[in-house]
């Protein structure tokens, strides 16, 4: 038996029209799905109806996969493409598998010999590096720094270290509600001739990404990051 493909769907960033952040064929491959795997189902099922208004929302068989999913139950997942059914990967934002749990299907697909097909949408990441003028040819992202201060400070020093020895660009994200502490954090442990990004809102009206020195950022009007989804990204040279 011929087996399905899993496409991983990107969704918007935000409230972001539609025709800014996906291609048109994204709805026609979303039209084309019955079985979805999702981080979060009412999300997903919003998302789903944005981008085909007409989509049968009865009609769907959606499983989940989050941070609380058993691993013992995720083999079951890729169900429908071991028995030729497309099917359909859907992150809370932006694109799947990137800083998000759906990797772990995808690596079980490649495991069964299951197609794995990405489809073209907003990342916040690579929009936060390509618009920072900091360097695009080496960098890491690193997801989530520890919530502990002591060890936060000490993986800020690491990836200032990092980014001088290798000349590699460092990026990560936060919780919003933690970005101005964390921003601050920032301040505080890099060097002032450290550059350092911030990419807020990104693909929304409200969208920001500056990049300045640390000194420059200490000298400047403090930006407004309280729950406001950003990226930061440093580099030292």
């Amino acid at each position: 038996m011929k087996k399905g493909t899993l496409y991983l769907i990107p969704v918007p960033l935000g409230d972001s029209p539609l025709s800014y952040t996906l291609p048109l064929d994204i709805s026609k491959v979303v039209q084309s799905l019955k079985f979805f795997v999702v981080e979060n189902e009412k999300t997903a099922r919003r998302h789903l109806r944005y981008i085909y208004p007409q989509i049968d929302q009865p009609s769907l068989k959606i499983e989940t996969l989050n941070q609380h999913t058993p691993e013992t139950l995720i083999n079951a997942l890729i169900e429908p493409c071991l028995t030729g059914n497309d099917m359909g990967l859907l992150s809370e934002a932006g694109c799947p598998a990137v800083a998000d749990p759906g990797s772990q299907l995808v690596r079980l697909c490649h495991a069964n010999d299951i197609r794995v097909q990405p489809l073209i949408g907003p990342s916040s990441i690579l929009l936060t590096l390509m618009a920072s003028g900091l360097g695009g040819q080496n960098f890491a992202f690193n997801g989530y720094l520890p919530h502990e201060k002591s060890d936060r400070k000490k993986i800020l020093k690491t990836l200032e270290r990092e980014s001088l020895q290798r000349e590699q660009t460092q990026l990560f994200m936060e919780t919003p509600y933690r970005n101005e502490k964390l921003f601050q954090e920032l301040l505080d442990q890099l060097s002032l001739d450290t550059f350092l990004t911030l990419g807020i809102e990104v693909s929304l009206d409200t969208e920001e990404i500056k990049t300045k020195t640390v000194a420059q950022w200490l000298a400047s009007p403090a930006p407004k990051l309280h729950k406001r989804p950003c990226i930061f990204g440093i580099l030292k040279v």
